[in-house]
C-alpha cells in the first residue's frame, strides 16, 4: 500500500464513458491535489435525485469528485421503513456505479461519518463485502470509508482505527478517521462549541505513530479546527487553519521518513467558513471538503418555488384535477437537481477543482 503523500502514475480510463474511479485513481486524484493545492468537494447524498444531482455538479465544473453518505443517509436509501444502513449503503453504490458510466469525470464513493456503536452495521460489513469482491477480482463497492472516533478518547479512536486500516488495505480502501471534535448537529450527534474543537499537534503525532507517517499506509486525516456542522453565517464559526500546519510540522518533525504535508487533510463542517478560510486550510494539506448542509438548501429551495409558484397545479384545490405536469415528481425534482448541481460547481470553483479533471474530454 503506498504512503501518503507518494506520487502515483495516474491509470486512468481514457473512454468516453467514465465508471466509478478505480482505487489506483482515487489515490491519484487526491495525492495531485495535495501536490497542486487544490481540494475535492465531497457531496452528500441521500437519494437517486441528489446523487445524479452531485454528478452533474461535478460534470459541469469540469471535476473529478467524492459523492459519500452518512449513517443516515444510507439508511433512507434503504427505505424510510426498512432503514437498513448497509443494504442502503450498496443500493446507492450500485446505482452510482451505472450512471457515473454517462459522464466524464471521475467519481470516487465514500461513506461519512460512522461513530462506535455504528460500525457493526455499517462499516465493517460493507468493508468485509469489499474484502470478497476484490478477492473474487472486482472493485470495492466504496473507495474510502469514515471511522469517527471523534467521540472517544483518543488511544481507543487510533486503536479502532488500526483495525480498521487493516481490513481497508484487504480491500484496497482508503481510511478516513478523525481526531478531534467537529461541533454542532449531524445525524443525531450534537458536540457542544468549545476548545475540544481544536486538534493538538500532540494528537497529529499520535495517530502518525500509531497509523504511519509516510511509510507503508495510506489513510486520510480529519483533524479539527473549529469545524461546526449545521447552519451559520460566515464570521460566526471560528476556525484556526493554523491549527493543521501546526500539526503538518509537528509530524515532518518528529517523523524522518515524513514529507512536509504527511497527511491527506480532510475538512469537516464547511458552513460559515469564509473563502479566505478554506484557501488557507487548502494550502495546509486538504484534498477532501464535505460539502452537506449547503447543498442540501440548494436542492430544496427551487422545489419550494416551484410548489408555491405552482400551487394551483400541485394542489387539488376545490375538487378541481390539478396539473399533473406540475405535480410530477420530475418536473419538481428538475428543479432541485440544477440547483443542487449548480451550488456543487460553485464549490468545485472555491475548493480549485473546477477544470482539473484528469477523466474530463478536452476540448
Amino acid at each position: 500500500m503506498p504512503a501518503p503523500g507518494t506520487a502515483h502514475e495516474p491509470q486512468i480510463d481514457k473512454g468516453v464513458d467514465m465508471p466509478i474511479a478505480t482505487p489506483e485513481v482515487y489515490r491519484e486524484m487526491l495525492d495531485r491535489a495535495k501536490r497542486e493545492g487544490f481540494a475535492y468537494p465531497a457531496i452528500n447524498v441521500s437519494s437517486s435525485q441528489t446523487l445524479n444531482a452531485a454528478i452533474r455538479g461535478f460534470a459541469e465544473a469540469g471535476s473529478d469528485g467524492i459523492i459519500q453518505v452518512s449513517t443516515g443517509g444510507a439508511e433512507y436509501f434503504s427505505g424510510p421503513t426498512v432503514k437498513n444502513m448497509v443494504t442502503g449503503a450498496l443500493a446507492m453504490s450500485a446505482f452510482a456505479h451505472e450512471v457515473a458510466k454517462n459522464y466524464d469525470v471521475n467519481i470516487a464513493l465514500h461513506t461519512d461519518h460512522c461513530p462506535k456503536d455504528k460500525l457493526d452495521n455499517f462499516v465493517r460489513p460493507l468493508v468485509d463485502a469489499s474484502i470478497e469482491r476484490v478477492k473474487d477480482g472486482g472493485q470495492p463497492y466504496f473507495q474510502s470509508h469514515m471511522w469517527d472516533g471523534s467521540a472517544v478518547p483518543l488511544e481507543e479512536n487510533l486503536e479502532i482505527a488500526k483495525e480498521l486500516l487493516d481490513k481497508c488495505q484487504q480491500a484496497n480502501i482508503i481510511l478516513e478517521i478523525e481526531v478531534g471534535v467537529v461541533g454542532g448537529e449531524e445525524d443525531g450527534v450534537d458536540n457542544e462549541i468549545n476548545d475540544q474543537l481544536y486538534s493538538t499537534p500532540e494528537d497529529a503525532i499520535a495517530t502518525a505513530e500509531a497509523l504511519g507517517a509516510g511509510t507503508d499506509v495510506y489513510y486520510m486525516t480529519a483533524l479539527t479546527f473549529g469545524n461546526v456542522h449545521g447552519v451559520y453565517k460566515p464570521g460566526n464559526v471560528q476556525l484556526r487553519p493554523s491549527v493543521l500546519k501546526d500539526a503538518q510540522d509537528a509530524v515532518k518533525a518528529k517523523f524522518s521518513e515524513a514529507e512536509d504535508k504527511p497527511f491527506h487533510l480532510v475538512f469537516h463542517g464547511g458552513s460559515g467558513s469564509s473563502e479566505e478560510e478554506i484557501k488557507e486550510a487548502v494550502s495546509y494539506g486538504v484534498v477532501k471538503m464535505n460539502v452537506d448542509t449547503d447543498t442540501q438548501y440548494a436542492f430544496t429551495r427551487p422545489i419550494a418555488g416551484w410548489m408555491l409558484g405552482n400551487y394551483e397545479g400541485v394542489l387539488k384545490i376545490d375538487g378541481e384535477v390539478g396539473n399533473k405536469k406540475q405535480y410530477d415528481p420530475r418536473a419538481w425534482g428538475k428543479a432541485g437537481e440544477e440547483g443542487m448541481a449548480k451550488r456543487v460547481v460553485e464549490a468545485c470553483e472555491h475548493l480549485g477543482s473546477a477544470g482539473k479533471s484528469q477523466g474530463a474530454k478536452k476540448a
